[in-house]
């Protein structure tokens, strides 16, 4: 039997030689229970032999506009094919970070910008988020905001995900993304799906096999081209959550949909 292919939207390839704070420390230890399998860098042949075991026909690489960016760079670089990437960014550093994504963009392939609001305690409908946002309509560029209350011992209310209503309300052309799930607050992530056609949810660092009922009956019926699939690899598994999105209770049509075309339809264009 031929396994469905897919993309994953959310790829780590830098976490041995990043600064490790405390809290990251302690999640994957605490949370995870797999710090040795965490903290490691990976190479592009390195991550192209695991995804071709796991199915994987695409990803996209995390990278940090300022800290980073040149490491990320190399996977694209060795394989535009199956490589593009994602621009994680600090709302807090005004035009320096809208400047420092016009000119990644410009040079590189990026689909995808990112911004993690329990890093800063600073809510996504916070003005100081308001320039990335205008920029990436200006770009037609998808954004990925965490939702849901973080694994490490961080403030969580500001990544409720009824902090983006008004964003999507303000920016309507605005590509959303929730990402890393959104639990405990799944019913109000689903309710705001539906309300604006502009928002998603990607599974990163959320096992397929706890994934809620909620989420499961609405990805089986009116959220069918909502919902994304990642990883968050390596904090957990592209393996794993590629094996284990695969054994999912889902109707017809819906696998090939979350695991592939719901992402392909976002970043690259239907």
């Amino acid at each position: 039997m031929t396994l469905q292919p897919a993309i994953d939207t959310f790829v780590n390839v830098n976490m041995g030689s990043m600064e490790r704070p405390d809290y990251l420390v302690r999640v994957a230890e605490d949370y995870f229970k797999r710090p040795g399998d965490m903290f490691r860098d990976y190479t592009p042949a390195q991550l192209l032999e695991l995804m071709d075991a796991s199915g994987v026909e695409r990803a996209i690489i995390t990278v940090r506009a300022v800290d980073d960016a040149p490491l990320g760079l190399a996977f694209p670089e060795a394989d535009p094919e199956r490589f593009v990437l994602s621009v994680s960014l600090d709302p807090r550093q005004g035009m320096k970070a809208v400047r420092a994504l016009q000119a990644l963009h410009a040079n590189h392939p990026v689909v995808l910008a990112r911004v993690v609001p329990f890093f800063f305690n600073l809510a996504p409908d916070s003005r100081e988020y308001y320039p990335l946002y205008a920029k990436c309509v200006e770009l037609d560029l998808p954004i990925s905001v965490n939702t849901g209350i973080p694994g490490p011992p961080a403030p969580g209310m500001c990544q409720h995900p009824m902090h983006l209503d008004e964003v999507c309300l303000f920016f309507p052309e605005l590509k959303v993304v929730m990402a890393h799930g959104a639990d405990p607050w799944w019913r109000e992530a689903i309710r705001l799906m539906l309300k604006y056609r502009n928002l998603y949810l990607m599974t990163s660092a959320f096992a397929p096999k706890y994934f809620p009922p909620e989420l499961l009956q609405f990805m089986n019926t009116r959220g069918k081209k909502k919902i994304i699939f990642a990883s968050d690899h390596p904090v957990l598994g592209m393996d794993r959550c590629v094996r284990e999105a695969r054994e999912l209770d889902l109707r017809d049509g819906v696998l090939e949909r979350f695991l592939y075309q719901n992402a392909y339809d976002l970043f690259w264009g239907a």
